[in-house]
């Protein structure tokens, strides 16, 4: 299993101890506004295997994050196949962290490794992010990383519509 480091985090396997936290954050209404509103320990515990399958699988997808000098965990960060069926297809690039950690910089920190991997490692033609119209916060990390909204790409399913970003190996530049 990959792990990836930046100054200030890392990027690593879920661990059996970071259930607790998890589960608190997507408890929290405010982090889970945009992704249907909070889920239960059980979802949570869920998704942590469900991450874990993927990563192991192939060797990469949704990290846990922890600030590297406290080892707190923070949230998650990585890559995923967009599954299929869905209007469009490729690898999303995508972040989840915890109210406290707002604010930091740690999302677009996050961000730029699981693209320089997508990118360097997986030589992807181009990565995109999805995310809700109304997630703001979400849409400037877009921007920060030097993703473009795709309007045509837009599209509605079951918990409504979504925006597609996107960028290509061509455009993008760990040193933003």
């Amino acid at each position: 299993m990959t792990e990836l480091r930046t100054d200030r985090l890392l990027l690593r396997e879920w661990r059996d101890d970071d259930l607790d936290p998890w589960a608190a954050m997507n408890a929290d209404p405010q982090v889970r506004e945009f992704l249907g509103g909070p889920i239960t320990r059980a979802g949570a515990a869920a998704s942590i295997a469900r991450y874990r399958a993927g990563c192991a699988a192939r060797g990469w997808g949704w990290w846990a994050v922890e600030v590297a000098g406290s080892g707190e965990f923070i949230g998650f960060a990585g890559l995923d196949p967009i599954a299929e069926g869905a209007p469009v297809s490729g690898v999303e690039v995508g972040w989840r962290l915890a109210r406290d950690a707002w604010g930091h910089g740690y999302a677009t920190e996050a961000a730029r490794p699981c693209l320089a991997y997508g990118f360097e490692r997986l030589d992807l033609p181009e990565i995109l992010a999805i995310a809700d119209p109304g997630n703001v916060r979400s849409h400037a990390v877009m921007r920060r990383l030097g993703m473009v909204h795709d309007p045509t790409a837009d599209f509605e399913d079951e918990d409504g519509k979504k925006v597609v970003w996107r960028i290509e190996r061509a455009r993008w530049s760990d040193d933003r």
